[in-house]
């Protein structure tokens, strides 16, 4: 696939040219969320109702935003729920556009003909509990008239999966012929195969792990402190700050932190090498390197679409996910999966390596592989966003299983 057709969420890792620096020189809003009386694009919005998280506090009036393709069949048997990533939202296909700042995220899996075939499946994506791409999160407004800012609740994967169980019962699909998620999507799509195993034909969990691990909380620990300690970020009550005024720089900081993990040294090396940005030397003389530029632009360009306050619940709540965590440790949980699953990781992924995919694979009764598929790749861990080909091709398998 060619690199520089990627979707915005893959960060493809192109030069920054001089246009896409102009693009940013307005000065960025204090959150990128989208707000009530935004243009709705694809999205539906549905209303839960009251929801209370595992640790007992109380949502009210909680909404879900999704999308979807498709037609639901009569039999309400032929619906598949893709689960987005940390900085996902529910637009999986089409343009960038009046109420969706980027372009689908997955559009060569996901539409007719493809892997996920919206001529024969009917696909819904929900923006998940705690986003900010429609669904109640730090940004929405509380009942109160302000927003929730600071004192939204702590979230864990599976709160964000019961309110997708929430979701699926108000659209009256009792059970899901196929569910699908990448990263931290397959965190909540290995929690609802044990959580709900009854309401899952089939499962694809891609490039995410069984428990975050000490490495990947310490990765996390440090993108939430420099969110945290931006001044701007004034413990998460910034929604009334004017623009250039808010966390933006604590926010970007992360994303350029989290970036560094999302890729490969093979794919970085290979696309910058140590070229310069520009024909002044970074050698003292005011320069800067291209991998510099290439990282503090989609840091910058980031803030402009999503909330520093969402960032943190959802760093939160994956630093949350552990499937043996009172179930008897991770084996134990596998084992109770009655799904047809599909485990997909990426060789040269340094976020979630593919030994956490090979474990979960170990111990789930109803692989359609003998093993864990590990695709060779350069891209690290967005690969499973980019290799779209055989990505596509084994989602296709899993499916007609």
């Amino acid at each position: 696939m060619d690199w520089q057709t990627t979707s915005e969420d893959t960060v493809p890792s192109a030069l920054v040219s001089e246009a896409d620096v102009r693009l940013l020189r307005g000065r960025p809003p204090a959150t990128g969320a989208w707000r009530d009386g935004d243009p709705a694009g694809g999205r539906q919005l549905t209303f839960l109702g009251d929801f209370r998280t595992e640790n007992g506090e109380n949502l009210p009036a909680t909404r879900l935003a999704w999308e979807s393709w498709g037609e639901l069949n009569e039999a309400r048997d032929n619906a598949v729920l893709i689960l987005h990533a940390l900085t996902g939202d529910s637009h999986v296909r089409g343009a960038a556009g009046p109420g969706h700042p980027t372009a689908g995220w997955w559009e060569p899996v996901v539409g007719p003909g493809a892997g996920i075939d919206t001529d024969r499946w009917f696909v819904i994506a929900p923006n998940i509990l705690g986003g900010c791409q429609g669904s109640t999160g730090p940004a929405s407004i509380a009942p109160d008239g302000r927003e929730w800012a600071s004192r939204f609740p702590y979230l864990t994967i599976r709160d964000q999966v019961s309110a997708q169980m929430l979701l699926a019962d108000q659209l009256g699909i009792s059970r899901w012929a196929a569910i699908v998620g990448g990263s931290m999507g397959g965190m909540h799509a290995l929690e609802w195969a044990i959580m709900a195993p009854e309401r899952v034909e089939r499962l694809a969990v891609l490039s995410s792990p069984p428990a975050t691990t000490a490495d990947q909380l310490a990765l996390n620990f440090v993108q939430l402190e420099t969110v945290r300690m931006d001044p701007q970020f004034d413990g998460g009550e910034y929604y009334d700050a004017g623009l250039g005024d808010g966390p933006h720089r604590g926010l970007a900081l992360a994303r350029r932190m989290a970036l560094l993990n999302y890729r490969s040294p093979i794919e970085l090396n290979q696309r910058f090498q140590r070229s310069w940005q520009s024909s002044v030397s970074p050698l003292g003389r005011g320069g800067r390197f291209a991998v510099e530029s290439y990282l503090d632009f989609h840091g910058n360009k980031f803030t402009r679409r999503f909330d520093a306050n969402s960032y943190v619940t959802l760093v939160e709540a994956m630093n949350s996910h552990d499937i043996g965590r009172d179930r008897g440790g991770i084996e134990e949980a596998l084992h109770t999966i009655t799904a047809k699953t599909l485990v997909l990781g990426i060789d040269s992924d340094r976020l979630f390596p593919a030994d956490g995919q090979q474990r979960i694979a170990r111990s789930i009764p109803h692989l359609i592989d003998e093993e864990a598929i590990v695709l060779t790749s350069d891209f690290g861990h967005d690969g499973f966003l980019i290799e779209t080909d055989p990505v596509g091709e084994h989602l296709g398998r899993l499916l007609d299983a």
